[in-house]
């Protein structure tokens, strides 16, 4: 099989150029679920899989061009009911009682397996962050570096933040977002109730019943208040789309929404603070934390206390990002994966 010829990315560009899979398939990881995957760049190049946040965003070709293709030899996969795999999410039928963070530890399990890979570097961001730190904890014996952008661990503080207490900077659009998560025949005259919301995790599973309501507009308007609540913690940053999640496609955007409700109503099953307190699993790893300085989404201090945690690892801090990144973000993510592609 030819491989693909080395080309360096332009140097105003953080990406490689475009390259397309060369092998693809849905691998049955039981409970009726199938996950898509496909392998790209050099079949005989270092193992490297890539891991989307969300939960629930699927993979993207761009995510493939952080990779050199002559070097590497990089897989993705669309996690659980999302993106390619299937039953889909956006499909109130489908069931996610077999979508948890064990299944999808598991599930990567199954595809090292299955493409016979003996260790592979993992790479990913936000959710995907917390997912890679999960495996890697449970696996490191197959795990050769990790390159981190904008890190979660997933703990119920990080929940929190991000679904309430960033409402401190964004006190009309929390609102809203706290009124979307009750049924209006259950509303109080001022809306949710003026209780600031009661608990955070029954206002996410409320969202979690919504999003998966045999009513279509039910369905549509729970999504939309998320995806509007979303983007406005974002909204800030000066790089990246203004409606980062209001703008996916309508069945992305469902099961994006339907999944986050499901994984954060239920804190990703994991105790609280377990990936920081596991983090001497992963001595021995060498890896690379890149956080953006102003990232409300998920603030750096997790980022900072992995980096104390992993001794192994070090953290880029890149000044003018957020959630979203920026062109020195990716660069330096980039960067990292250059540096060990020749280990």
């Amino acid at each position: 099989m030819p491989q693909p010829a080395s080309a360096a990315p332009s140097p105003d560009s953080p990406h490689y150029p475009p390259v397309e899979p060369y092998d693809h398939g849905r691998l049955d990881v039981g409970d009726g679920n199938l996950v898509y995957w496909e392998v790209c760049g050099n079949p005989g190049g270092k193992a490297a899989l890539v891991v989307h946040g969300g939960p629930g965003s699927g993979c993207g070709p761009t995510m493939r061009r952080y990779f050199d293709p002559a070097r590497y030899r990089v897989v993705l996969f669309d996690q659980r009911n999302c993106g390619r795999s299937t039953p889909h999410a956006s499909d109130p039928a489908t069931d996610l009682r077999h979508n948890t963070t064990d299944h999808l530890i598991a599930d990567m399990e199954r595809l090292r397996v299955h493409l016979g890979i003996d260790k592979w570097l993992l790479y990913g961001g936000s959710w995907g962050s917390t997912l890679i730190l999960a495996y890697a904890e449970r696996h490191p014996e197959r795990v050769s570096e990790i390159v981190i952008s904008a890190v979660t661990t997933t703990r119920r503080s990080e929940i929190d933040w991000l679904y309430r207490g960033a409402g401190q900077i964004f006190p009309e659009e929390w609102e809203r977002f706290r009124d979307g998560g009750v049924p209006e025949d259950e509303r109080n005259g001022d809306g949710a109730g003026g209780d600031g919301g009661g608990d955070l995790f029954e206002l996410l599973a409320a969202y979690a019943r919504l999003t998966e309501s045999p009513d279509p507009a039910v369905r549509e308007r729970a999504t939309a208040d998320w995806c509007a609540w979303e983007d406005a913690v974002l909204a800030q940053e000066p790089h990246g789309s203004a409606r980062p999640y209001s703008d996916r496609p309508p069945a992305a955007r469902l099961a994006l929404v339907r999944i986050c409700a499901h994984y954060f109503s239920h804190a990703a099953w994991l105790e609280e603070g377990a990936l920081l307190r596991g983090a001497d699993r992963l001595a021995g790893i060498p890896g690379v934390l890149v956080h953006g300085r102003f990232d409300l989404g998920g603030p750096l201090v997790t980022a900072w206390e992995l980096a104390r945690a992993w001794k192994d690892a070090r953290l880029v801090i890149v000044e003018d990002a957020g959630h979203k990144g920026s062109v020195t973000e990716r660069l330096a993510v980039r960067a990292a994966l250059d540096d060990f592609a020749g280990r």
